[in-house]
């Protein structure tokens, strides 16, 4: 009689046993912060100085006491022009400072009225200031946006634009980073041809183009890896097993498509469990089921294995929702979360499944999903046509108008 087989194991326990396995890389980057975008910090970054420097004018205008005009049509003289990058002198009483954005605030004034409320008189000599100015008004505080001694960014964070410039503001020329994750890739299957060896009139029966190695070095790359590719591997436990020792030497990451199922020309899970352990091994996920993870026994240590499912929506859904936080967490990411948002659907949903679903869908003008016609796992342009994920738990059946848990690919990809 054939042993049973164990249940799927639940998508939230499968990830929490994953992120277990994930210690962040010891190794770490210099690199310049005009290079770092993407990048995972690696240390804190403290600000030397405070940004802005000096108090400084938030637009052109002029500065002024508060005090000397008191009421809109006030004159004064003008005693000097401050533009940014220069440094005014103390400002005398009864007087107006005439003034540019950036400028810093000169000793004295307390307040800056935008020149659209002024009146420049004998050729700029005097201008009649036509509003009552409030004490502060239109002045930038030295230390506003950041004070000196503040974190600025925090280690494990992934840098964006904006970070970036936010470290350029205090003087940050170089960051130190997280390494990228070393990614050994590789496909398995006799059935498959790269474009561009066969032209589509000459394939042989049952042969198809390689689509996942497209799909998943790309994906590895936007999430910071260095991608080794090793190409396409013969349906042999040998060559299975000689490309894993090939692939594990200098790697952190040995990800497969394919071959990790239970036919007989799937060789993978036996091949990983000769060279070292699997730990996981199928997901109650839909799709993406013959998910595994273990990991390759080396002479200085193990290194991560992940095999994905060898249908081109399995292997993008799976790496994704999976793989995704693991490489994150490699690289020291201490929330890799995507909060979903909830959206109306408007469709009626499959039948429900025992396994939790992801279904490819868009956003629609009314602000609702639509669902892409054909969920079938080996449907790549459904993830084409669509900008997200439906995340449907476990039993349940959609009907038009429920809201469902939406995970945009620009969160996922980002």
């Amino acid at each position: 009689m054939t042993a049973a087989r164990p249940p799927l194991m639940p998508l939230d326990d499968a990830l929490a046993a994953l992120l277990a396995h994930a210690r962040p890389l010891a190794r770490t980057d210099t690199v310049a912060t005009f290079d770092a975008d993407h990048r995972v910090l690696a240390q804190d970054v403290v600000s030397a100085l405070h940004v802005p420097p000096w108090d400084n004018s938030a637009m052109d205008g002029y500065a002024l006491r508060s005090a000397d005009a008191p009421a809109p049509g006030a004159t004064l003289a003008v005693s000097q022009r401050i533009a940014a990058g220069e440094a005014g002198q103390p400002l005398a009483a009864g007087t107006a400072a005439r003034i540019f954005t950036g400028a810093p605030i000169p000793e004295g004034a307390d307040a800056v009225v935008m020149q659209e409320e002024c009146e420049a008189l004998d050729g700029g000599a005097r201008v009649r200031v036509n509003a009552a100015p409030r004490p502060g008004q239109s002045i930038r505080r030295a230390g506003e946006d950041v004070a000196r001694g503040a974190t600025v960014l925090r280690q494990g964070r992934r840098l964006t634009p904006a970070a970036l410039g936010l470290a350029a503001s205090i003087g940050v020329a170089t960051l130190d980073v997280a390494a990228r994750p070393r990614v050994a890739l590789f496909s398995t299957g006799d059935e498959l041809v790269m474009p561009g060896d066969v032209a589509p009139e000459h394939m042989r029966p049952g042969a198809i183009y390689n689509s996942n190695r497209f799909v998943l070095r790309a994906l590895l790359t936007r999430l910071g890896c260095e991608v080794r590719d090793f190409g396409i591997v013969p349906d042999r436990r040998d060559a299975t097993e000689a490309a894993l020792r090939e692939a594990a030497v200098g790697c952190d990451l040995i990800i497969t498509s394919g071959g990790v199922s239970v036919g007989e020309e799937d060789h993978l899970r036996p091949a990983v469990q000769a060279l070292g352990r699997l730990d996981l091994w199928q997901i109650a996920i839909k799709p993406g089921k013959p998910f595994a993870y273990g990991s390759i026994d080396g002479a200085e240590r193990p290194t991560h294995f992940i095999g994905l499912p060898g249908n081109p929506v399995a292997g993008f859904v799976t790496l994704l929702v999976l793989v995704r936080p693991f490489l994150l967490a490699l690289q020291g990411v201490r929330d890799a979360d995507v909060p979903a948002t909830l959206l109306p659907a408007h469709f009626d949903g499959p039948r429900a499944d025992k396994r939790r679903e992801f279904l490819r869908a868009r956003r629609n003008t009314q602000g609702g999903l639509d669902l892409f016609p054909n969920q079938g796992s080996g449907v790549l342009a459904s993830a084409v046509w669509s900008d997200g994920l439906v995340d449907n738990p476990t039993g349940r059946a959609i009907a038009r108008g429920d809201l469902v848990r939406f995970l945009p690919f620009a969160e996922l990809l980002g």
